[in-house]
């Protein structure tokens, strides 16, 4: 490095070394004479010291416009500096204009009116990508140019920031429409329509585009592959000050891409500024209830909404606009219907968080938009709501199948029964929902008020029987058995504090065990007015005379806390299955499967608790039925083995798929007769089995769909390829000159060949998803 500092071997007279690959040096003329070509390159001159910046300019190059390279104009015009560049216009006759001019060479002018500055093509469009890329902004890339000119100071140059910005505007703007194909309507530029600039996307349905020209006729069970999805949002990050107003920088696109056309956006928000915000009903949501309460001083908008294509996120037409104040109706109303506007499918599924609330009048809005807004909805489908498709549907249809095999054996009629009620309630929403209990379900809650309720009933008809005012029979027994479960949790976390316990976990112990035998100590005091023995019914048994009421109270609650614990049970062994399968398949290192494991230690010990528990009760349960004559409980609550204890879907040893059958937690064996699903067990594995069949189903709708896509991005890439035919077409009957002909109809070759290539890309990617 420090020898390209001087001239090393090179030590004759030729004295300017250029930016160009290698480190030859030549003469000033010989150095203009090579850089005709690339006039913008940059120089170090020998000053006979040390090498010095300069410019081709001062060696005296010079850029001739309007004519062959090599060759000099007989009438050049006034010569402009252009970084540091002398530059000749053609002023003959049949000269251009300069603009034309210096499009011809690729240079952007920074103005239409005597151009002083210009931008090469090359380095607007390097910034382009770089500020979609990289985020690169455009203070930063225009300073960077500044400081590779001139990166100590000494030279100021001339500050075209301004000039900058607003050639990369234009330009921006320019490659819109040429991408889009407007240059070649007949009809010229002006002609645009509302969203013609805008990448549609490829992948929805597109009537006439990508959809086959029967797919109004599908049948019902395939029309829902022709619905479009959408998903409706708001950032309110993006925050607009007012700092400008549109008479001093107006629009150039005029609604042609993602946004909609801002004057009759604005006008129509002008005229409904009286129209209040209704409130929501249904859901406290800050940005609709309080859209009046909103600071918006200095701002010009609060936020930004979109309607967005839901399934592959990207933006339908002119279907972005500013809020002025928060969440309002009217905004969204306006850009929903100027994005529908545009679309010509007869199914929607429409997705709104607040969804619930927005469409209750939207219907009724709709009738003060323009006609050409409105949506006849009578004529169409609309639903509102509030990854890997493959490996997902086999593994959805994999549990599918594995319920259904432990269920064949013993309840093939049960089985075929709910395929009915669910294939019922599908074709028909008003047949009574497979997937909402229907028997009530028994819980320690519900148990609790059923004795709250008989208790309220004998006070109606007998008066109150209670012995102490604040604490009646069932209150009694049900505070006692939450005494004995803190007494089990309290022993639990001793055993497990381990021998190098620090001072505050023994502290937090010991005041919970304080504070456990208060409660016990006031619990005795209530007791002794009901009861002489300081006993549970359950605990003295058939050894001494007990008041069958209590007796029953405390069966009942004992009963609901057996149903409690096992649902807990089954809940926890799901979760293991859960984590298990997820660290087998995603987690790999020693920290991520430590993790796994320590959180799989935890489920272990409440799967420990809650079988544990669920033993204490039915001992309870077969302590006191003897002596209040309750029978029928004993097939769907079973003596619990540690062989009982194993998830839905987990093999034990020696078993086989083929062999796989479900234990009895899973309230589906040992039941029989009219005692079937009398405790509503049957209903909980209808449930289960309905939404393990409802997984199923909708990941095959989704690898349905997805080749359904697949081939509509297929049939989108040949419409717009004929598209850019039918440009060329158009061209040849404009009449244009030859120069101009041949770089539209390159342009055109050029915009379909590249759709073509997309195309076979797309097909070899999808591979065999596509017939």
């Amino acid at each position: 490095m420090l020898r390209l500092k001087g001239r090393g071997d090179l030590s004759a007279e030729p004295c300017s070394g250029c930016d160009c690959f290698g480190t030859e040096l030549r003469c000033s003329s010989c150095m203009v004479m090579v850089h005709k070509d690339h006039p913008l390159h940059r120089l170090q001159k020998w000053n006979g010291e040390y090498f010095k910046f300069s410019s081709l300019k001062s060696l005296g190059l010079q850029i001739q416009l309007g004519h062959a390279l090599g060759h000099t104009c007989p009438k050049p015009a006034i010569l402009m500096a252009c970084m540091k560049v002398l530059l000749d216009f053609c002023d003959c006759a049949l000269a251009t204009t300069h603009v034309q001019q210096l499009l011809c060479m690729s240079l952007f002018p920074a103005t239409t009116t005597d151009p002083k500055t210009a931008a090469t093509f090359q380095l607007l469009e390097k910034f382009l990508l770089l500020s979609l890329e990289s985020k690169v902004s455009g203070y930063e890339f225009y300073y960077t140019l500044m400081r590779r000119s001139d990166n100590t100071g000494i030279n100021p140059i001339k500050d075209q920031y301004d000039s900058f910005l607003r050639m990369v505007r234009e330009w921006h703007h320019l490659k819109m429409p040429k991408r889009s194909g407007r240059a070649h309507d007949p009809n010229g530029i002006n002609a645009t329509a509302e969203g013609a600039c805008a990448v549609i996307c490829p992948a929805c349905p597109q009537p006439g585009k990508n959809l086959p020209s029967n797919w109004r006729e599908a049948p019902p069970d395939k029309s829902w592959l022709y619905g479009l999805f959408v998903a409706i949002n708001a950032n309110f990050w993006l925050k607009w000050r007012v700092v400008s107003k549109d008479s001093v920088d107006p629009s150039l696109s005029n609604g042609w891409g993602y946004f909609v056309e801002e004057s009759a956006y604005k006008a129509f928000l002008n005229d409904k500024s009286d129209v209040s915000q209704e409130k929501s009903t249904c859901l406290s949501h800050n940005a609709v209830n309080m859209v009046d309460t909103k600071s918006n001083r200095g701002l010009a908008a609060t936020g930004l909404r979109t309607i967005d294509c839901a399934r592959h996120n990207m933006k339908l037409l002119t279907a972005v606009g500013d809020l002025q104040k928060g969440e309002k109706y009217i905004n969204m109303d306006y850009l929903f219907f100027s994005a529908l506007q545009h679309m010509t499918v007869d199914i929607l599924n429409i997705l709104y968080d607040i969804a619930c609330q927005w469409k209750k009048n939207l219907w009724h809005h709709m009738t003060s938009f323009p006609p050409s807004m409105q949506l006849n909805h009578n004529n169409k489908k609309i639903t509102f709501f509030m990854k890997d498709a493959l490996p997902e549907l086999s593994e959805h249809e994999a549990a599918l199948d594995n319920l259904e095999e432990g269920l064949k054996e013993e309840y093939s009629e049960v089985l075929s029964r709910w395929k009915e009620e669910v294939k019922a309630c599908e074709r028909d929403p008003s047949q009574p929902n497979p997937y909402e209990q229907s028997v009530e379900r028994i819980t320690l809650a519900s148990v609790r008020l059923e004795l709250a309720k008989e208790e309220a009933s004998k006070i109606e008809t007998d008066g109150s029987c209670a012995l102490h005012e604040d604490c009646s029979p069932s209150t009694l027994i049900s505070s006692g058995l939450e005494l004995e479960e803190q007494q089990r949790c309290l022993a639990a976390d001793k055993a497990g504090l381990g021998i190098h316990a620090t001072d505050t976990q023994v502290g937090r112990l010991l005041q919970r065990s304080n504070s456990l035998q208060h409660q016990i100590e006031s619990w005795v005091k209530v007791q002794e007015l009901y009861i002489p023995m300081l006993l549970l019914p359950s605990h003295v048994g058939r050894t001494a005379t007990y008041d069958l009421k209590f007796q029953t109270i405390e069966w009942k609650l004992q009963y609901g806390e057996a149903h409690d614990t096992l649902r807990s049970l089954r809940s926890n062994l799901h979760m293991q299955t859960a984590v298990l399968k997820y660290k087998d398949q995603n987690l790999h290192g020693q920290g991520t499967n430590t993790r796994a494991h320590n959180m799989l230690k935890r489920i272990d010990g409440r799967i420990e608790a809650a079988s544990s528990q669920y033993q204490d009760a039915r001992k309870v349960l077969v302590v006191l039925t003897p002596l209040i004559k309750e029978t029928g409980w004993q097939s769907s609550l079973r003596l619990l083995n540690c062989e009982d204890i194993w998830g839905m879907s987990d093999l034990l040893w020696g078993q086989t798929e083929g062999r796989h059958k479900l234990s009895w937690i899973w309230n589906m064996r040992g039941a029989h007769g009219d005692e079937l699903g009398n405790d509503g067990s049957m209903e909980d594995m209808k449930i289960e089995w309905c939404k393990a069949r409802a997984h199923a189903m909708r990941w095959k709708e989704e690898v349905e769909l997805l080749r359904e896509e697949m081939q509509r991005i297929l049939q989108f890439f040949n419409w717009q390829a004929m598209s850019w035919d039918e440009h060329g077409r158009e061209d040849t009957k404009s009449g244009r000159d030859a120069s101009t002909m041949g770089g539209r109809d390159a342009s055109t070759k050029s915009g379909r060949d590249a759709l073509m290539t997309g195309r076979r890309m797309h097909q070899r990617r999808a591979g065999g998803c596509i017939n």
